[in-house]
């Protein structure tokens, strides 16, 4: 791992565990120093990208002018050579996709809900010009208060003459298409859009779509003919307002405008959608302006016109946090800069902790979620808050009198000092601060607040080369009075194609320097002790991936079935006797089944993970679905396939 790529993100977040993986990018939750608020950091290569980057700038500059409560905001762009970030707002909710096939269908009171909101959005969006082209539940994240927010805006248009010119592209969802973009006629942007809204809210009312088939031609022909079925439990209402979404011919089709007052869609309100957003750019929160202004001992004009400037740098990333800050009604504050105890005893080195968190690929057991072209998993409970307001040593940028702003350095405590000093003379490779201890407290999973923890085993070169890369189970042991034990040790889990991405290098490093000075052996003690322990937990069993551990155990799901099964090992051998019948290949791991179906031409069409679980809460055994790459209708349908030809 290149970690110059990711210095300068480092300077400004906490990054903990992955959340979201996907063909050429990956998300991380992390935690902004200053703001101690969650965010969700979007990690693309550039090479593997290839042409699908100008996507990734059109969404990216189509982001930064888009400010709405329904909208998911980006806070923080940073760009190098060979990396993307995209430091965006954190959904921890899922997408709205697998909320409807959870509940089969919503209730017309929770799906008129969900609409407003997305008519607000999306009147939004287009009275600044832009068409999305690219509506679905897929892309739409429900946020913590149940809200949704509008993601993926790569293949939006802004049409140079205005949102009534013409477009020629033909792009977006086939089941979500409208007539005239299959047909390869011009098309007007905003039209386009209303039909996928129609196609949406229909999702919503009746658990599927409107027009859906196999063969991409026999769908096409659907939608063109534009007809399909009236389920006997639509509303009249519901029926009426679908008939003028749905129309064929765009210029008969029901318009954003006429939406914002539609009997069917204020129903209950006693006003029209607002549309207009809450946090407009222009305007600036005085209480925010002067916090930074503060902090950073400048006047609070200058601090205006820097964030006026809206460069999408640290400075408008903690503007916009604060903004948030206020808007959940948590004070507006900025957190300074403190030393732990554990920190100023040099427990372990800040770059290596972060080089743990960015090699992780966890086995997360939340429920999944789209972003863009992501996959999201919930991972945090109400009682996270309290991790992200725990002292840690954080970086402040400093504010110079030509208005610039330049990386924050970390304070050094004595001992690194000194080990740096010693470092220079014994080699001319310039010391940098990535050496700098920094203890980062890794973030909890639901099945971390019981007796038992997990602990990453971390390869080293004191195992033998054969077993280096192996070193990567998690073991569960129980909770201990030692010192550093439990505080010290991530709880997560190396994937194997990630398993000799470690701290190799920075243990190694920690073994030559004990050899070398006795401050060096005081200072690495405690994380050789806790090196020793990780390597005596280590079986053979273990490092060969044995499913004799069991299960894991989660807590039940909308992506977790259940079943009558009392025997997790019978229900494993189950699905594998079916999965071949279905065409679909597989890789085991343990209890987990990454699964893929091909085209005829070898393609990869669809990827989704199915793991036997042991239930908590009811007690019972479960299969966990996540849906990796594919169009989530067809994985729906398969899935359901798959888990019916089971015993359950």
């Amino acid at each position: 791992m290149a970690m110059d790529d990711y210095e300068e993100l480092l300077k400004y977040y906490e990054l903990h565990e992955t959340v979201g993986t996907g063909g050429f990018a990956k998300v991380k939750l992390a935690c902004h120093l200053l703001t101690g608020e969650q965010v969700a950091i979007k990690i693309m290569d550039k090479l593997a990208l290839g042409d699908d980057l100008p996507r990734v700038k059109i969404e990216i500059e189509a982001m930064k002018s888009l400010s709405h409560q329904h909208v998911c905001r980006l806070y923080h762009v940073i760009e190098t050579p060979k990396k993307i970030f995209m430091v965006l707002e954190y959904c921890p909710g899922g997408e709205l996709f697998d909320y409807i096939i959870a509940k089969d269908r919503l209730a017309e009171e929770e799906a008129r809900v969900f609409f407003h909101q997305i008519v607000s959005a999306i009147a939004y969006v287009h009275s600044q010009g832009y068409a999305h082209r690219d509506l679905k539940p897929e892309n739409l994240l429900i946020d913590a208060e149940h809200n949704l927010k509008l993601i993926d805006f790569g293949l939006c248009a802004k049409p140079k003459g205005g949102l009534d010119y013409h477009l020629n592209t033909c792009c977006g969802s086939p089941a979500y298409a409208a007539p005239e973009l299959i047909q390869g006629k011009a098309y007007i942007g905003s039209e386009a859009d209303i039909w996928s809204m129609g196609v949406l809210l229909y999702a919503l009312l009746c658990g599927f779509l409107p027009f859906d088939d196999d063969n991409v031609m026999v769908l096409y022909r659907k939608i063109v003919r534009g007809k399909y079925e009236i389920p006997k439990w639509l509303s009249p209402g519901s029926v009426l307002l679908l008939q003028q979404m749905l129309q064929v011919d765009p210029k008969k089709r029901i318009t954003v405008k006429h939406l914002l007052n539609h009997p069917w869609v204020v129903q209950g309100y006693s006003f029209a959608v607002q549309w207009q957003s809450k946090y407009p750019l222009g305007h600036l929160d005085d209480d925010c302006i002067t916090e930074l202004a503060v902090f950073h001992k400048c006047s609070r004009e200058s601090m205006a016109d820097i964030i006026s400037e809206w460069k999408y740098d640290q400075m408008s990333a903690t503007y916009l946090l604060l903004q948030l800050k206020k808007a959940h009604g948590k004070p507006v504050r900025l957190r300074v800069p403190a030393v732990t105890a554990e920190c100023a005893s040099g427990a372990q080195p800040r770059v290596q902790k972060f080089k743990k968190a960015l090699s992780y690929e966890e086995d997360s057991d939340e429920m999944s979620c789209g972003f863009g072209s992501m996959k999201f998993l919930h991972s945090y409970e109400e009682t996270q808050p309290a991790l992200f307001n725990t002292p840690q040593t954080k970086q402040v940028s400093m504010f110079l009198s030509n208005g610039e702003f330049t990386p924050p350095l970390p304070p050094v405590p004595r001992r690194v000092a000194a080990k740096k000093q010693a470092n220079k003379e014994n080699s001319d490779t310039p010391v940098i601060a990535k050496s700098d201890p920094y203890v980062v407290s890794a973030p909890k999973t639901p099945t971390q607040f019981k007796d038992e923890k997990r602990v990453l085993t971390t390869p080293n070169r004191a195992l033998p080369p054969e077993e280096r890369c192996q070193a990567t189970k998690e073991t569960p042991v129980k909770k201990s009075p030692t010192p550093g034990n439990a505080k010290e040790l991530a709880a997560a889990v190396i994937s194997p194609e990630r398993r000799c991405r470690s701290v190799e290098v920075d243990l190694n490093q920690a073994h030559l320097e004990v050899g070398q000075k006795r401050k060096g052996a005081k200072m690495f003690g405690s994380l050789e002790r806790g090196l020793d322990k990780v390597i005596t937990m280590l079986t053979p069993s273990k490092r060969k991936g044995s499913t004799k551990e069991g299960p894991r155990k989660l807590r039940a799901h909308y992506n977790v079935t259940t079943t009558n099964l009392l025997n997790p090992d019978e229900l494993l051998k189950e699905i594998i006797a079916v999965l071949p019948t279905k065409q679909v290949e597989y890789v085991q791991k343990g209890y987990k089944l990454k699964c893929q179906k091909q085209s005829d031409f070898g393609k990869v069409t669809m990827q989704f993970e199915l793991e036997v679980c042991q239930l908590s809460k009811p007690e019972g055994i479960g299969i966990r679905r996540q849906r990796l790459k594919g169009d989530a209708w067809v994985y729906k349908r398969l899935v359901e396939d798959i888990l019916s030809s089971c015993k359950l």
